[in-house]
């Protein structure tokens, strides 16, 4: 039976902590990594393998990196909630907060369906190395034409018009006009952004990478659409961690427990640091070199892999 070592569960939480939430999915280097270092680290860290601990600290881990999403987004989740139950005291949607509050709900329905019904499908079948390396290849391929289409007109153009900076109130605080800006999407653009993370189901996909993509090809600009993704992406990590966590709990992992609390801790830290980052980051930047990154990545890998 493989195990869980303390440096092998603190380096895969802060490879966790990082690769969630940057668009170059985190499933898939969870896999190609320990495969591409080899020895004991690729034999303690294979999901596959039999009696392996991996996969149920690998939920735990995700369950850190959602918490740290929490904590980043505070106000707004208080702001989503208080919204969500004041629209289903009064049985209306009328205001900003309420709208978002279901918007998220809705789009955060397609993918809870789908995970339920093919997660462990397609893990089991595409949980190893080579596909891994494939479709974080593939991945790049997505990043890199959101980018191109959005630079058709796809993307600025429309975002100027829907989901633009021009309409926003004077001397609002910027992340109240983000989710301003959000709410200005319909509830079928936003189910369809959210379903883009079924795509995630793929190990080597990443969710903020489609779920960005999706929705700069629905109008948003760079922090919005990142902005939507991490939103989206908490309410789903939080339920799947919910279903798998007690799986720790099993005398058979009894002993990886320490280390999966240390790997936590250390996926909470980098998945904090990263959000703040990335919050930044795409009010500039593009997703470009993730695309880039992840192409390259893929390839080399299922190229090394393969020989």
């Amino acid at each position: 039976m493989s195990t869980l070592t303390y440096p092998e569960a603190i380096g895969v939480g802060l490879l966790q902590g990082v690769t969630e939430l940057f668009p170059v999915s985190s499933l898939g280097h969870s896999i190609l990594l320990p495969a591409l270092v080899g020895g004991r680290i690729q034999h303690d860290l294979d999901m596959t393998a039999e009696g392996s601990s991996y996969l149920a600290a690998l939920v735990a881990l995700h369950l850190a990196t959602a918490l740290a999403l929490v904590v980043y987004f505070r106000k707004d989740w208080v702001r989503v909630v208080e919204g969500l139950f004041g629209s289903i005291r009064h049985r209306r949607v009328e205001t900003r907060n309420e709208r978002l509050a279901w918007l998220l709900v809705l789009s955060t329905i397609p993918v809870g369906v789908a995970g339920l019904a093919l997660e462990k499908a397609l893990r089991n079948a595409l949980g190893k190395p080579v596909p891994a390396a494939v479709f974080l290849a593939l991945n790049g391929l997505v990043l890199l034409g959101a980018e191109r289409l959005k630079r058709g007109g796809t993307g600025r153009r429309r975002a100027g018009h829907s989901a633009g900076h021009a309409a926003d109130e004077p001397g609002l605080d910027p992340a109240i006009a983000s989710d301003h800006r959000l709410t200005r999407l319909g509830y079928g653009q936003g189910a369809w952004i959210g379903a883009a993370q079924i795509l995630a189901l793929f190990p080597g996909i990443s969710r903020s990478g489609v779920t960005m993509s999706a929705g700069i090809l629905r109008g948003l600009h760079h922090e919005d659409a990142a902005r939507f993704s991490f939103l989206l992406a908490t309410p789903v990590i939080l339920a799947a961690s919910v279903l798998k966590v007690p799986e720790l709990f099993r005398p058979e992992n009894s002993g990886v427990l320490g280390p999966v609390l240390a790997g936590s801790l250390a996926a909470f830290v980098a998945g904090y640091v990263s959000v703040r980052f990335l919050t930044r980051y795409f009010e500039t930047r593009s997703l470009t070199p993730f695309a880039l990154y992840c192409f390259l990545a893929g390839v080399g890998s299922a190229v090394y892999l393969s020989l």
